[in-house]
């Protein structure tokens, strides 16, 4: 019996203990587990897009050396190509001063500098702190770091500003060692253009082919140039050059001749050209569209009427609904060619169409420039009023293009009012914006009606950006010194 009561009592003990299922149980061990584990590391990408992000919203004065020693020493790896994304991105956005203090950094690490990071550090010290800063750091490396990529690099430099004694020094230099590519050579093409040296453009690109340097489309745009400049220009002979060296002829190589021969008045051999460029059209279905804008652009450049209606047909034909690219080149054309009927018609016909809901400043800047130039003011007011609820969402041409109008109907705060709009969204030194048009119209303005107030803060707002110097009014005698 009392054998029986302590089993009974084993049973009873067992069964009152709590039962989990065996899923339960395995879930919840996990879980600990996975609570005493440390958090997971970001990922490589990861780390690569977390650096770029903080460089790039970061990047004023030195703060890029900063960022990444702090990174380094919070134990994260830079890597190479994360630099690389960086320089990438900082050059195309042309701030050069950003992408050579990468190089500085790279240069003071561990990281390896290869020959085209030295030659694109060449080309930043060139761009921000000038030829001598160039000069010195190329003459610091190592001999065996000097080059083909390095001294084209430099040569690159002397040509860009012209230094024509050192680039030819230098490219001398290159050829006995050996360092020539069609590249080397189309920067000295391109020092002799720009010093208007036709000639030596031509005896050059004669030496190229004795020594079987292969020429680019780059090279022969040059070609085309100095040919012109020569007044010795043969499409036939360009073309068939072009062919001989593996090169197909593009439409804006095709634009070039074409431009040559109307500044000519050779209008029958730049019709062949045209002609040439309807033949791609059709070989090229994809880059058609390309094309016919190039047409348009050169039929308006001769006059021709007849031809921009052909070449639009079959833009419509090919598509019902033109493009906005499409629009914008018909309007283009018919401008310059000073058809206002029809220039409103096909304003007018893109308004109507469903291209309209993405809104496009461009093509009404068009017609309210065309209006503007044929002193057309009532055509554009009618015009700005429909714009002028877009106010905030205009681009600097057509801030500038109000500006214009608002001075001519006497609404100088107006006109203030987008130059000083446009100034906002202009970078520092743009040259663009206002026109020279429009500074002299605030200039006479000003000297017209005698206001000192307005005239000194205008006057003083440009000088700032380089635009006007201080005495472009008479009555303002001091003016703040031109930004740096």
């Amino acid at each position: 019996m009392t054998i029986m009561r302590v089993i009974s009592r084993l049973i009873l003990r067992k069964s009152s203990q709590p039962s989990h299922p065996r899923w339960l149980s395995t879930s919840t061990e996990a879980a600990t587990v996975a609570e005493t584990e440390a958090p997971p590391q970001p990922s490589k990408q990861m780390l690569r897009k977390l650096l770029f992000n903080e460089v790039v919203e970061n990047n004023s004065g030195s703060n890029i050396r900063g960022i990444l020693d702090k990174w380094v020493n919070e134990g994260k790896q830079v890597k190479k190509v994360y630099i690389g994304n960086l320089l990438h991105y900082f050059r195309n956005r042309k701030n050069f001063h950003a992408a050579l203090q990468l190089y500085e950094w790279i240069d003071s690490s561990n990281l390896e500098m290869s020959d085209a990071d030295r030659a694109i550090r060449i080309d930043l010290l060139c761009k921000t702190e000038g030829l001598a800063s160039a000069e010195k750091y190329f003459n610091s490396l190592q001999v065996s770091e000097k080059t083909n990529k390095t001294y084209g690099a430099l040569l690159n430099c002397y040509c860009r500003e012209k230094v024509l004694d050192k680039a030819l020094d230098l490219f001398d230099k290159m050829k006995e060692l050996n360092f020539i590519s069609t590249l080397n050579y189309n920067y000295v093409l391109s020092l002799f253009h720009s010093t208007e040296q036709p000639e030596k453009v031509v005896s050059l690109l004669q030496e190229m082919e004795e020594k079987n340097i292969a020429p680019d489309r780059r090279t022969y745009n040059l070609l085309i140039s100095s040919y012109a400049a020569l007044n010795h220009l043969d499409a036939t002979e360009i073309v068939e050059k072009m062919k001989s060296s593996n090169i197909k002829p593009d439409f804006s190589m095709y634009e070039k001749l074409a431009t040559v021969y109307i500044d000519s008045g050779l209008h029958d051999k730049a019709n062949a050209v045209l002609e040439l460029i309807e033949q791609m059209e059709i070989q090229n279905d994809e880059g058609a569209l390309e094309g016919r804008h190039t047409r348009l652009k050169l039929y308006s450049m001769m006059n021709d009427l007849s031809g921009i209606n052909r070449v639009w047909e079959g833009i419509k034909s090919a598509s019902p609904t033109p493009s906005t690219s499409s629009y914008l080149a018909m309007l283009l054309a018919l401008s310059k060619l000073g058809d206002k009927e029809n220039l409103e018609k096909i304003f007018k016909e893109w308004e109507e169409s469903r291209l309209t809901h993405d809104f496009d400043f461009w093509l009404p800047n068009v017609l309210l420039d065309f209006h503007l130039r044929h002193n057309m003011i009532e055509e554009a007011n009618f015009l700005y009023k429909s714009l002028e609820h877009r106010a905030s969402e205009a681009n600097l041409k057509a801030l500038n293009l109000f500006a214009n109008l608002c001075i001519k109907n006497s609404q100088i705060d107006l006109a203030l009012n987008y130059l000083e709009m446009g100034l906002e969204k202009a970078k520092p030194r743009e040259k663009q914006f206002p026109t020279d048009e429009t500074m002299k119209l605030f200039v006479d303005y000003f000297e017209a009606s005698n206001d000192r107030d307005r005239g000194e803060k205008f006057i003083q707002s440009m000088t700032r950006r380089h635009r006007l110097s201080s005495d472009s009014l008479p009555f303002c005698s001091k003016a703040p010194e031109a930004e740096t």
